[in-house]
């Protein structure tokens, strides 16, 4: 859609009418950082996922109150009877520039995403569920072994290892659908706005960085009718002060993070929305040849992690009903968590001596990276506090934005990181595979041949008591080697006024559909 007509259009809802003015249909969201690409081959965060929801639609998308699979561009699908092949029926959809939307443009598009030359960041999330393309992703095999197809043009048939554990992990971007006869033609420029072309709600208009990124809807969309916003804005605002005030001004309708030091003022408002998360904040510990030597020890690592008063913490600094860690991975109706994590700053001394650093003489000064935000410089300054009180172990705080923090853990770039996870799906598997070696997600670079074994064997088996207990022992390795330190798990703290939107929901992994907000 073109400038011109969006401003004209957007003029004409907002004219008086017998009735009164017609409600706002613009809406401004404090998005957080820079988003790390438009690209869903690229995508990394929550941020990113915010503008893939506005932007495409995979085969099936998040439902907005409970974030469970709904149908997206596929309207149907159904299991054969090995319960790993999956056969969708497409709606009759297109691109934005009118190019339909076919099976075949499904089996390009996750083939461009497993592709090495591609190196996307989350292709090895796909590469360890479908059939065949662990090996076409990590150069072993031709993209013909992986086991995906168009059968005619409205079905796509995928054969997975094993049966899903939950549909929607679909939904992710890691699995999403992109113009592919757009890529062929102008190469990486095809997120420009100029050359966008997109199958989700809403169109790319502008990107400012560092300043907005604004979508329109997209007279396209295959339900179209049923989006009532006009234009969203995305503020790339790390600052959680200045992105609040902005919301307490009117600036913005939805702020994402609520900075700790107005945590207690939000609470007291109506517009505060507070839900358990599942999602857990986390540092990591750079256990390559390219980090600390003194980190590669494995009673280091988990003298660093007792040494942690975890109750204080979220009590006295994130003070927003976050719990303790006690796992990586949060509990699911069918996954009970090894409960390995805990605090015991007696034990971290003994375990900081045996490894020969009494009272941490001798322990070199460590660097923990941050991501600029007020939030996470005050839990650095918490831990950077108790690893020196309890330890005797210097640290100084480094903190970068976003984008940077992003590509330096990706490098393994970094001693000590900041990181947190919000699950991609609702399976505690979302919470493991990460860490397994040729993971994207792997910035500690941990490899345990052992623990990466347990995850393949996990994946191979049905959801049910062989796999939770198959899944707990990997989690059992993984906490004892401890290349992460949980110390939080999540609740999501946003402040948007739901007296004025509606088809906004809180919801377990903090997923907001565009196409179900509209003004009240």
């Amino acid at each position: 859609m073109k400038k011109l007509l969006a401003a004209a259009f957007a003029g004409l809802l907002i004219l008086p009418s017998a009735f009164g003015a017609s409600p706002k249909t613009e809406f401004t969201v404090v998005n957080g950082a820079e988003p790390s690409s438009l690209d869903p081959a690229h995508m990394q965060s929550n941020t990113d996922e915010r503008l893939y929801e506005a932007l495409y639609e995979g085969l099936v998308v998040y439902d907005a109150k409970t974030a469970e699979a709904r149908p997206g561009l596929a309207e149907s699908w159904k299991t054969e009877k090995d319960g790993k092949t999956y056969t969708f029926k497409l709606r009759k959809a297109s691109w934005s520039d009118g190019t339909p939307i076919t099976a075949q443009t499904v089996v390009d598009s996750w083939i461009r995403e497993l592709d090495p030359k591609t190196a996307g960041e989350y292709s090895d999330f796909p590469a360890s569920y479908i059939a065949g393309a662990q090996d076409f992703k990590d150069g072993k095999g031709p993209a013909s072994g992986v086991q995906i197809k168009a059968l005619d043009p409205q079905t796509f048939q995928a054969t997975f290892n094993a049966p899903l554990p939950t549909i929607a992990l679909l939904a992710h971007y890691s699995f999403g659908v992109v113009p592919t006869h757009v890529i062929a033609k102008v190469g990486q420029a095809w997120t420009l706005p100029a050359n966008f072309v997109g199958s989700g709600p809403f169109l790319l208009q502008d990107w400012v960085p560092q300043s907005k990124i604004t979508v329109v809807a997209n007279p396209k969309y295959w339900d179209a009718k049923s989006v009532k916003l006009t234009k969203i804005t995305f503020l790339p605002i790390d600052d959680n002060a200045t992105g609040y005030n902005m919301y307490k001004k009117g600036e913005a309708d939805w702020m994402t993070t609520v900075p700790l030091d107005q945590l207690e003022e939000a609470q007291l408002r109506k517009d505060y929305s507070n839900q358990t998360e599942a999602a857990v904040y986390y540092y990591e510990i750079n256990v390559t040849p390219t980090g600390v030597k003194e980190l590669q020890d494995a009673r280091v690592r988990k003298a660093l992690s007792e040494a942690i008063d975890r109750t204080t913490l979220v009590k006295r600094i994130t003070k927003g009903g976050q719990l303790p860690a006690t796992s990586l991975s949060p509990s699911f109706s069918n996954y009970t968590p090894p409960k390995l994590i805990k605090d015991d700053v007696k034990d971290a001394q003994k375990l900081l001596a045996a490894a020969g650093f009494p009272g941490g003489k001798g322990f070199p000064q460590l660097t923990l990276l941050y991501n600029t935000n007020d939030g996470h410089k005050k839990v650095a300054e918490y831990v950077q506090d108790q690893w020196k009180t309890n330890l005797g172990i210097d640290v100084v705080l480094k903190n970068e934005e976003f984008k940077t923090v992003i590509a330096d853990r990706n490098a393994h770039n970094f001693q000590v990181a900041r990181a947190g996870w919000i699950g991609d799906y609702g399976d505690a598997m979302t919470f493991l595979d990460i860490w397994v070696k040729d993971s994207g997600n792997n910035d500690p670079g941990y490899n345990n041949p052992k623990f990466d074994a347990l995850i393949a064997k996990a994946k191979s088996l049905q959801p049910g008591t062989a796999r939770a207990k198959v899944m707990a022992e990997a989690e059992t390795l993984l906490l004892t080697d401890l290349p992460i330190i949980p110390l939080y798990f999540y609740t999501s703290n946003n402040m948007i006024d739901l007296s004025k939107w509606s088809g906004w929901y809180a919801n377990p992994l903090d997923v907001h559909p565009w196409k179900t907000v509209s003004p009240k």
